[in-house]
């Protein structure tokens, strides 16, 4: 027989001990009450003994540690067990309670222990039957562990696992997010035409769109993440016009941190590209976590460009410069000779006998004749001379630095240029000369109205003394 059957035996006359206050006691009496004393006081968890219709027998006084309630409260109770554990857990613990008593076999789980202060106390329970002499059950013996600790513990770490999945799930969320957002920013930038390079601190490529392979001629499959500045400047040199004034350019623009202004350089097969760069901020120090470089292919608004210049300067019959140009540049060229004190020709000519060309075989004629003389007079007309067509059959040469000598030698080439066309219009051939007149700014006039009214008026005079001759203006 076990203490605790021995405890169940002893209960009777514990109470009758304790009632009476018998002072007659026996020696073996004391000495069972001297055990049951230690016992009681030993225990650390809550003991307790329950008779076999489930009413409490006896208690440990160390259930008042856990509850804060006295041992006596409990044994006066109608219901300790209801006393005792936490509503929830009260009809698991009848039901288990019942179960030991009808089969003997022990149970083993955790409950709640209500407290006075209504707060629980978590313990590890151990439903042993206490049974007699003979094997019959006589009660349950319920043992209790204090677990409030682990579990305050488990629930931290529970709380603590929670928080971490639920950072988890948000990180994850953003993180889809993220790359979403990247796929989205990739897509797009993959279909616009301008090409863009990211090179990260370490001077290292970190990002690149389709349009930047395409400009710089590598393979839409070509893989550059992590190859270095050096490398694509190796690469791309060959296709450059001028690679070393584009290189010093880029070296230029990394040192400095302010945006780059438009920069553009040429490529071999004839495309024209711009380039701009930027610090991408990002690093709390402020130096930056790299530099975008945004590349645009400008060849054909350049070249579009040069058509509405060539539309507004140039006639369009024969590519000559017009009579806009012919006045832009004839004011730029007095305003550069009166700063500089120099000089500037002028030659006013038109054709002798276009009129009846263009009467006798149509204007179509009359064109051929004109595209015929614009063609042989370009060869004629020197570098630094500018040759234009006035309207009709009126042009005029501008020659900045003039000489009355030079004027004279342009004149003849001039005049030896025109008298050198032959036509053949419906099997008849056909032929032009032309009159000049040269003026000269100072000698002949100081402003463009009045140069130009010197030039026409010699040109008259040369028609007069019987065409197909220069005039030079009087002084």
């Amino acid at each position: 027989m076990d203490n605790w059957e021995r405890v169940l035996n002893l209960l009777p006359r514990l109470r009758r001990w304790i009632g009476d206050r018998v002072s007659t006691s026996t020696a073996a009496e004391a000495d069972e009450l001297a055990l049951l004393r230690s016992v009681a006081a030993g225990i650390h968890g809550v003991e307790a003994l329950f008779s076999g219709n489930g009413q409490l027998r006896w208690i440990s006084p160390s259930v008042e540690r856990l509850t804060e309630r006295l041992p006596a409260l409990y044994l006066s109770a109608d219901d300790a067990l209801a006393m005792l554990v936490h509503s929830s857990d009260l009809a698991y613990c009848r039901r288990t309670m019942s179960e030991v008593l009808a089969t003997g076999e022990g149970r083993d789980f955790e409950l709640r222990l209500l407290r006075d202060d209504g707060k629980i106390n978590w313990v590890a329970c151990h439903w042993r039957a206490l049974r007699d002499a003979h094997g019959g059950v006589l009660g349950v013996r319920m043992s209790a562990e204090d677990i409030q600790a682990r579990k305050e513990t488990e629930y931290t770490l529970l709380e603590t696992v929670a928080e971490l999945r639920r950072a988890q799930a948000l990180r994850e969320h953003y993180l889809k997010r993220s790359n979403d957002e990247r796929h989205r920013l990739s897509a797009l930038l993959n279909v616009i035409r301008l090409g863009i390079l990211f090179i990260d601190r370490d001077h290292r490529v970190l990002y690149y769109n389709s349009a930047m392979l395409k400009l710089w001629s590598y393979p839409q499959g070509e893989n550059l993440i992590g190859v270095r500045d050096v490398v694509l400047q190796n690469t791309i040199a060959p296709l450059l016009v001028a690679p070393e004034d584009y290189f010093a350019h880029v070296e230029s623009v990394i040192r400095r941190p302010q945006v780059s202004e438009p920069y553009e350089f040429h490529f071999k097969d004839g495309r024209i590209v711009t380039d701009i760069s930027a610090v991408v901020e990002g690093d709390l120090d402020g130096r930056g976590i790299g530099r975008v470089w945004i590349y645009e292919d400008v060849t054909e608004q350049r070249q579009v460009a040069e058509q509405l210049v060539a539309l507004a300067e140039r006639d369009p019959l024969t590519n000559l410069f017009n009579r806009r140009r012919f006045h832009e540049e004839l004011d730029r060229l007095l305003a550069d000779a009166e700063r500089r004190q120099s000089t500037v020709g002028l030659l006013s000519f038109d054709l002798d006998g276009f009129k009846p060309i263009n009467d006798r075989f149509g204007h179509l004629a009359g064109d051929q004749v004109l595209v015929g003389l614009a063609e042989s007079l370009r060869r004629v007309v020197r570098r630094n001379e500018m040759f234009f067509r006035l309207g009709g059959d009126e042009f005029a040469v501008l020659m900045p630095d003039a000489s009355t000598d030079a004027l004279s030698e342009l004149a003849t080439r001039l005049l030896e240029g025109v008298s050198a066309l032959q036509f053949n219009f419906a099997g008849q051939d056909a032929r032009v000369t032309t009159s000049i007149g040269a003026a000269c700014f100072p000698l002949h006039a100081h402003d463009v109205e009045s140069l130009m009214a010197s030039a026409d008026r010699a040109m008259y005079r040369s028609k007069k003394a019987g065409r197909n001759r220069w005039t030079l203006a009087d002084g």
